[in-house]
C-alpha cells in the first residue's frame, strides 16, 4: 500500500488491487467511500473506494469487440452479465514506479498473448499518476491515467475511472447535462432522451430516493457532491475528454458512484457500426493519450 499524506488529508493506494484507491479522508471524514476491512483482506477491487477504467469504461455488448471488420471475442468478466465490463486494468496488478510523501506513480503492461487476448487484444501500457495537496481551503486528490499502444497495430481505446463515494441521509448531486441514455435489462443504452426532470441536478438535489445506472453526456463542468450535515462538500473536476458522466445510484445502498469518461457505453461496437458520438478514440502504434481527474474536499458555510 502506498500512503500519501499533506495537512489532514491521507489518500491510500493499493497498486496490487487493481490499481485501486482505498481511501481520501480529510479532516477525519471520508471524501471517497471507505474500503471496509473484509474487502481489503479479500483484495475486492469493486469493493475499494476507486478503480480505473482502462482500455475502456463500462460495457462491451455480448463481449465482442468489432474492430476493423474483424471481431475480437473478450472474457466476460463480471459475474453471470453477458457483456465485458470496465476493461483490464482493476483486474490486474500494478506495479509502483516511483512515491514519495504526496505523489505516486504506477504502471501496468498488458501483453495480448494468449489468454491475455481474451481480456483485451492489443498490448499497452497504462499509468496512474497521483499527487496530493492540502492547505486551509481544502484537499485536492489529482489523478492522471495514461495509455500507450504498445503494439503494432491500431485500436480503439477508452479510459476513465470509478470513484464511490459516501451516501448518507442529506446526500446532495449538482451535475450539469443536457442528454442521458435510457438502458435495456443488461443496462445497454438504446435511448437517447433529454435529461428528464427526475433526472436533473441543476441545480443540486438530494439523492435520497433516487435510483440510477445511466451515462449523461456531453458533461465537462465541474460536479459538486455534498454532505449538508458536515457542511463538507466534493468537487469532480475532469478533462475535457471526459465528457460523459456515469451516475450510478444503486437502491438501498450508502454509496453513489460518479464516473467520468471519455466514451459512451459498448461506444467501439457503436462506432463500428457507424454510429457517430459515441467517444471511441483510435490509439496508434506507438501513440499514446491521458487525462486528468481532480477531487476537491473543501467545508462550505452554515
Amino acid at each position: 500500500m502506498l500512503l500519501l499524506a499533506d495537512g489532514e488529508a491521507i489518500v491510500e493506494i493499493v497498486p496490487d488491487v487493481g490499481g485501486a484507491i482505498a481511501s481520501f479522508r480529510w479532516r477525519d471524514r471520508d471524501i471517497l467511500r471507505a474500503t471496509p476491512p473484509q474487502a481489503r483482506a479479500a483484495r475486492d477491487v469493486r469493493s475499494h473506494a476507486c478503480y480505473p477504467l482502462v482500455p475502456y469504461s463500462n460495457r462491451i455488448a455480448n463481449a465482442t469487440l468489432r474492430h476493423a471488420g474483424r471481431d475480437h471475442p473478450l472474457a466476460r468478466n463480471f459475474g453471470d452479465s453477458p457483456h465485458a465490463i470496465h476493461g483490464v486494468g482493476w483486474q490486474r496488478a500494478w506495479t509502483t514506479l516511483a512515491a514519495d510523501a504526496t505523489t505516486a506513480r504506477i504502471a501496468l503492461d498488458h501483453d495480448a498473448s494468449g489468454e491475455g487476448a481474451l481480456a483485451w487484444p492489443w498490448p499497452f501500457r497504462a499509468t496512474q499518476a497521483f499527487a496530493l495537496r492540502a492547505d486551509a481551503r481544502g484537499a485536492t486528490l489529482s489523478a492522471r491515467l495514461a495509455i500507450e499502444n504498445a503494439g503494432e497495430e491500431a485500436f480503439a481505446f477508452g479510459l476513465g475511472w470509478h470513484p464511490f463515494f459516501p451516501k448518507p441521509v442529506g446526500t446532495t448531486l449538482a451535475f450539469d447535462a443536457p442528454w442521458a441514455w435510457i438502458n435495456d435489462a443488461t443496462q445497454l443504452p438504446v435511448e437517447r432522451v433529454a435529461v428528464p426532470d427526475r433526472w436533473r441536478f441543476t441545480p443540486a438535489r438530494p439523492l435520497d430516493d433516487t435510483v440510477l445506472d445511466n451515462v449523461f453526456e456531453p458533461s465537462t463542468g465541474t460536479a459538486t457532491i455534498a454532505w449538508p450535515d458536515a457542511r463538507v462538500a466534493v468537487t469532480i473536476d475532469a478533462d475535457s475528454a471526459l465528457d460523459r458522466r456515469v451516475v450510478y445510484v444503486p437502491e438501498g445502498r450508502d454509496f453513489l458512484a460518479f464516473e467520468p469518461a471519455t466514451h459512451m457505453t459498448d461506444a467501439f461496437n457503436r462506432a463500428a457500426r457507424g454510429q457517430p458520438g459515441s467517444g471511441a478514440r483510435r490509439l496508434p502504434p506507438g501513440a499514446s493519450f491521458s487525462c486528468t481527474m481532480r477531487l476537491h474536499a473543501s467545508t462550505f458555510p452554515r
